[in-house]
């Protein structure tokens, strides 16, 4: 995933917010303590697969019963009894047991990364797309300030024109009742811009204090973030939901792996030294004893079921993280066609959309030129107005939609269009190919 792809909107306050959001993002801190706990894990598996090595000692008094085992002199007599130890143990792991749970530790220690990946990568589109809603919500602010004027203009020029006897008051009234419908609207879409505000604050990890320094966002919203005309299918294997998905798999594979070899016999190095040390408390008398004990091979022969039970298990872990790697993948190629279609669906629209603003830009100017001259009547330019404030809105929520679509697409091909900017490096994957 590459970090930094939001600067394509060449805008530092959404760089500021997105900076903010990664810093202190509870999802964030709890995705990197997972990635802690699974390294912890790692270096566990990696442990037994190297000698391990105990030393201990131990210091007993007793008093032995005159009638009992211990022989005279200790019988009836106190004495102290020490012990000291040493062992040493290796696992040799010939069916490649330990080796199949160290892959195990490490697949899931690097699928706990690329979950955190995941989390920034989502984090940063959720705020960038709180941002456009931002965004499409002050450009509908703009709007309503400028029907506001223009109805404000129109009770201007009815005024003259009742002074002039062109009109009667009917006319007045009806232009001076729309002035206050454009206020409520102002007022709405001001709302709907504090609301936008609220949440954008919510999603960087800020409260009621923030507020005031988000600002209206100053990018300009047609030119950020472009798409290639092409985009080639690799780009989804790099997704960090699909790299975590396939790690899953192989951490499944070699926990298979694992199971099937404890049904063979397990061979390890052992040695345990012993220096055993009797005082006799009255006489003073010591006894010294030396031993070794070794262990070499253990096989397991009756065990309920166990073993097999476990395997089972494992092979239907393994079924069911094949399972989902396949669903995450299909996943991942709908979420992309979505959008590519949508983006083609907007282009047409906004091409359409341009045309019909163009048209009522000039039909709203004509009816106002023709009514100043007294050749249309109010409820005419009332119409060419109602139609020309239609059309700016959709047009803003086009233009909004696209850029929420743009950022959706890069993030459903894993955070980049690019398809070499990726930071993975696949050396580093755990080697075994997922079924």
């Amino acid at each position: 995933m590459a970090d930094g792809w939001w600067n394509t909107f060449q805008d530092p306050q959404l760089d500021r917010l997105i900076r903010r959001g990664l810093q202190d993002s509870p999802t964030l801190v709890q995705a990197r303590a997972r990635v802690g706990e699974a390294l912890a894990q790692t270096q566990s598996a990696q442990s037994k697969l190297l000698p391990s090595a105990n030393l201990d000692a131990s210091a007993l008094y007793q008093r032995a019963p005159e009638n009992y085992i211990i022989p005279p002199p200790l019988a009836g007599h106190t004495f102290w009894m020490s012990q000291a130890g040493a062992s040493l143990s290796w696992d040799l792991d010939f069916w490649g047991r330990q080796a199949a749970a160290v892959q195990r530790a490490q697949a899931f220690a690097q699928s706990a990364q690329f979950d955190v990946d995941n989390a920034r990568l989502m984090l940063a589109g959720a705020i960038t797309q709180a941002y456009v809603e931002l965004y499409r919500e002050y450009a509908l602010v703009g709007i309503a300030q400028r029907s506001e004027a223009q109805r404000q203009n129109i009770v201007n020029i009815t005024r003259r024109r009742v002074a002039a006897g062109l009109d009667t008051r009917l006319e007045l009234r009806q232009a001076e009742g729309q002035l206050p419908q454009a206020r409520v609207a102002r007022a709405q879409a001001q709302a709907a811009a504090d609301l936008a505000v609220h949440q954008l604050a919510a999603l960087t990890g800020q409260g009621a204090d923030a507020y005031a320094s988000i600002q209206p966002p100053a990018f300009t919203v047609d030119a950020a973030l472009p798409v290639p005309t092409a985009l080639p299918i690799n780009l989804l294997a790099r997704r960090p939901d699909v790299l975590a998905a396939r790690l899953n798999v192989q951490a499944a594979d070699a926990q298979r792996l694992a199971d099937k070899a404890a049904f063979l016999p397990e061979c390890q190095l052992a040695g345990d030294r012993r220096h055993r040390r009797v005082r006799h408390e009255q006489s003073g008398r010591v006894e010294r004893t030396r031993g070794w004990r070794r262990s070499l091979i253990s096989l397991p022969l009756f065990d309920g079921g166990r073993l097999r039970a476990q395997y089972r298990g494992s092979e239907a872990q393994l079924d069911g993280a094949i399972a989902g790697y396949n669903d995450t993948v299909l996943h991942a190629v709908q979420q992309t066609s979505d959008q590519i279609t949508r983006l083609d669906a907007l282009a047409r629209e906004r091409i359409d959309q341009q045309q019909t603003l163009e048209a009522n830009e000039a039909a709203y100017s004509l009816a106002e030129e023709r009514y100043t001259a007294g050749l249309a009547s109010y409820l005419t330019v009332l119409n060419a107005e109602t139609q020309v404030l239609t059309a700016r809105q959709t047009m803003v929520d086009i233009l909004a939609n696209q850029a929420v679509a743009r950022v959706t697409l890069l993030l459903a091909v894993g955070g980049s269009f690019d398809p070499y900017s990726s930071k993975i490096d696949s050396s580093k994957l755990v080697s075994r190919t997922a079924p």
